[in-house]
Order: C-alpha cells, then structure tokens, then sequence
C-alpha cells in the first residue's frame, strides 16, 4: 500500500476542502458537517508547495481557514465545479 507524501496528503486535502466549499458557498449544498469543514480546513498548511505554482500562491494569499468565501477566487473553480457535479451530485 502506498502511503501518501506530505505533498499528496495536501494537494489531495485542498482539492477536497474545495470541493467541498464550492458546494456550500455556491450550490447551497453541505456535503459534510461543519465541524468536519473546520477540521480539515485547519488543516491545510499553505505553506506546503504541492509543485503547482498558481494553487500555492492561491493558497498562501487568499484561503482562510474560518470561511468558504475564498472558493469564489479560486483560479481553478471551473474544474472544482466539475468534480462537484461528476462526485456529488444525484
């Protein structure tokens, strides 16, 4: 079994976190609790580089842990749509 890097482990985390704030700030859909979102959004270091110049420097300069709004910045919003709409919906 292969375990993930630190690297996997954040990139994979702020895809979800995206995810799972584009659900919430713009389709009204809470795909998990709240308490859930503020664990894992406490736990996004953006400090850590995941070798994705633009997704870092996004990180670094507008995620917020105490907020969703961010997702509406999010350069890549389009794909974060996609995988919202491919994983999430009925």
């Amino acid at each position: 079994m292969h375990k993930q890097t630190k690297l996997e482990k954040e990139r994979m985390n702020r895809i979800r976190l995206s995810i799972y704030a584009y659900a919430y700030e713009v389709e009204n859909d809470s795909l998990v609790s709240d308490e859930e979102f503020d664990r894992l959004s406490r736990s996004i270091d953006p400090n850590v580089s995941t070798n994705h110049k633009v997704m870092d420097s996004f990180f670094r300069k507008k995620f917020h842990p105490d907020t969703g709004m961010w997702i509406h910045e999010h350069p890549e919003i389009n794909r974060i749509k996609e995988l919202y709409e491919k994983h999430h919906q009925l």
